[in-house]
């Protein structure tokens, strides 16, 4: 292989962490999962929040924030190849971000907003993703999006816990809003890219994770002849 390989932001996280097979047979083959499906619910309470967000002063996301203003909203990104040190086999990240701030002091910030119980280790799990999108607006290809330099990365995490009636009969749920810093770290970062390459620079398909459900149904499948 001497294309570069694309890798979607949102699979450095999932995809990666349940099992290195499917992430090989997808970005090797061609092979992907066939798609879950999403409760609804989710995507529109996302919706909502970037609505709701969007031109709002960065202290509105979180008081600790310096000053700026939430300007960009669901855009697709797209790095320059990326050559990890020590591997044959380069990489691009193409994905769309949530929400960008632009600080006062001319730098940017890559929010992503989750509805969850806020929990640390969303820091490394989602701090692969953060960083992606970052190095995809510093680094952009001829053409795309960019923005340079990212000054912050975070989650804001929106995590529903009770519910009440308005006066109009309208219900509304109530719930705690947490702000995650993610500190940047371009070094891990490449570190893991170099993880991600080096898996896929194997010439053999690596095994299934024990749990998973996908890698069970094609072993099943073939053991019938299907």
């Amino acid at each position: 292989m001497t294309d570069p390989i694309k890798l979607s932001p949102s699979d450095l996280t999932f995809l990666w962490d349940e099992c290195k097979r499917c992430f090989y047979l997808k970005y090797r083959h061609g092979i992907t999962r066939p798609a879950a499906p999403f409760p609804g619910i989710f995507s529109k309470i996302d919706r909502l929040m970037k609505a709701y967000f969007a031109g709002r002063p960065s202290v509105e996301i979180n008081p600790a924030l310096p000053p700026g203003q939430v300007v960009y909203g669901e855009k697709w990104v797209e790095s320059q190849p990326i050559q990890v040190p020590g591997h044959s086999l380069s990489c691009y990240i193409r994905g769309k971000f949530d929400t960008v701030i632009a600080f006062d002091d001319s730098s940017f910030g890559v929010v992503d907003f989750k509805t969850a119980e806020p929990r640390p280790e969303f820091i490394p799990f989602y701090g692969r993703q953060l960083h992606a999108y970052c190095l995809a607006l510093e680094h952009a290809a001829v053409g795309k999006f960019s923005l340079t330099p990212v000054s912050r990365l975070g989650l804001l995490v929106v995590s529903p816990e009770a519910m009440m009636v308005t006066a109009s009969g309208e219900i509304a749920y109530l719930g705690g809003v947490t702000w995650i810093e993610v500190p940047r770290n371009d070094v891990e970062f490449l570190g893991f890219l170099g993880d991600v390459v080096g898996l896929l620079e194997q010439p053999d398909i690596p095994p299934a994770a024990a749990d998973c459900s996908y890698c069970e149904y094609r072993a099943h499948a073939r053991s019938h002849g299907m």
